[in-house]
């Protein structure tokens, strides 16, 4: 063969190769998740003093639901659901801690054996289902834990890397954010330099109390508000948002923002009390919006138009959507639906949640553990107390629309409404 004709073959493989369409690369995702975040507590979403510029980024260069709902007003159980897509009646980790042992008073000692085995109890649980990592991991993700994480070590949810060792709601992991970004960074140069997509769970304890924000924040948030209780959530939330700026520039600064999918969530709400350090009522553990309502983001440059959507969301969606988005499908129990499908999104007529007791009453039944279940339609929203544990509760009606603080109980004035809301709530879960 002439050295001619050698050049001709190989400019012509060349050419096909060129030509040839490269396998598609799996996305990257980040799933950022606030704690304790009231869904009011963000610049995008009117706040008038609170600022938080990185997190309107991703509500402007993302799908972002205004209007998203996280199930259970609970730290744990609302964590769980995000990681598998399901309700926690479907998961079973229902509450934040095992059942007191008798005697000991409200909750039970993290230190106790009672405690330890009731987790070992919950930890099972979530071993049970299909989590996100563990379903990644199939498909040659390598997935980072960091932050809370209430089942265990971060091996037992499917996590290939990790922080958290297996204390209560994140030992170790409960840095980040706070003191240092630094595992995240290193775990993106690894899965880059292995050459492998990944999965990153941030869920900094933050601005969850104790609010402790650096005097800079806190400085300026003291001009805002007569309450220092206030000033320091309110320069916690600043806090966070930062962190959330640290992220994206990390994306930005590896080339890889256009192929990593964002995910933003809060798992519960907070209205800070302006006496105490604690919070105020009708939010965190509360069935109220105040405790359930977040903005929920989807943020995938290129494939994802940026938009306003005007529908509800949930976080029993992040999981389908994630699975939608690698082709896969979703497990038959999950009842959520593909945030980047609109029809499904603007098909589903009704959204649903429950809320549970703080420490779980039986650890196998998670009816037992239950408060109150909610509905959403349209603008309206019911309230149906659970008489196991709310014997002196009522059934409350609320128009969203004209009332979003829910202080106007119209349930008596509605009767034919909340019969009808009542038998799609019933159609869901009885809470039997």
């Amino acid at each position: 063969m002439s050295l001619s004709t050698i050049r001709r073959s190989v400019a012509l493989v060349l050419f096909f190769c060129a030509a040839a369409p490269a396998a598609e690369t799996k996305p990257n995702i980040l799933m950022i998740v606030s704690d304790d975040h009231a869904w009011t507590d963000y610049s995008f979403m009117g706040h008038p003093c609170i600022r938080t510029p990185n997190i309107d980024r991703l509500a402007s260069e993302g799908l972002t639901f205004r209007r998203g709902y996280v199930p259970s007003s609970l730290c744990c159980p609302s964590l769980a659901t995000m990681i598998t897509g399901l309700y926690p009646h479907q998961h079973k980790v229902t509450s934040n801690d095992p059942p007191a042992p008798r005697g000991a008073g409200k909750r039970t000692g993290p230190g106790s054996k009672e405690f330890q085995e009731g987790r070992e109890v919950m930890n099972r649980h979530l071993e049970a289902v299909a989590t996100l990592p563990r379903v990644l991991k199939e498909q040659g993700y390598l997935s980072l834990q960091t932050g809370k994480w209430w089942q265990g070590h971060y091996g037992r949810g499917g996590f290939t890397h990790g922080m958290t060792k297996g204390e209560r709601h994140g030992d170790e992991g409960l840095d980040i954010g706070r003191k240092t970004m630094q595992p995240i960074h290193d775990f993106i140069g690894e899965a880059k330099k292995q050459g492998k997509p990944f999965f990153v769970w941030y869920a900094p304890m933050m601005p969850h109390d104790p609010h402790t924000p650096p005097d800079r924040l806190l400085a300026k948030a003291t001009n805002t508000t007569d309450s220092i209780h206030v000033a320091r959530y309110h320069a916690m939330v600043e806090w966070f948002d930062e962190t959330v700026g640290d992220l994206l520039g990390l994306l930005d600064r590896e080339g890889l923002a256009t192929n990593t999918i964002v995910l933003y969530v809060a798992d519960n709400g907070w209205i800070q009390n302006p006496a105490t350090p604690r919070y105020a009522p009708k939010s965190k553990q509360s069935q109220y919006d105040g405790g359930v309502r977040t903005p929920i983001m989807v943020r995938w440059p290129g494939r994802v138009a940026p938009r306003d959507a005007a529908e509800k969301a949930m976080s029993i969606d992040l999981m389908p959507t994630v699975l939608a988005a690698l082709g896969l499908p979703k497990d038959a129990a999950m009842q959520g639906v593909n945030l980047l499908d609109e029809a499904a999104v603007k098909g589903r007529e009704a959204i649903f949640g429950e809320c549970f007791t703080h420490n779980a009453v039986d650890l196998d039944r998670p009816a037992a553990n239950l408060r109150w279940r909610w509905a959403i339609e349209g603008d309206w929203k019911l309230i149906v107390p659970a008489p196991q544990n709310e014997a002196d509760g009522v059934i409350e009606l609320y128009n969203l629309a004209k009332d979003p603080h829910e202080t106007e109980n119209l349930a008596a004035a509605e009767p034919a409404r909340v019969k009808a809301l009542r038998a799609k709530l019933d159609a869901w879960w009885k809470g039997e």
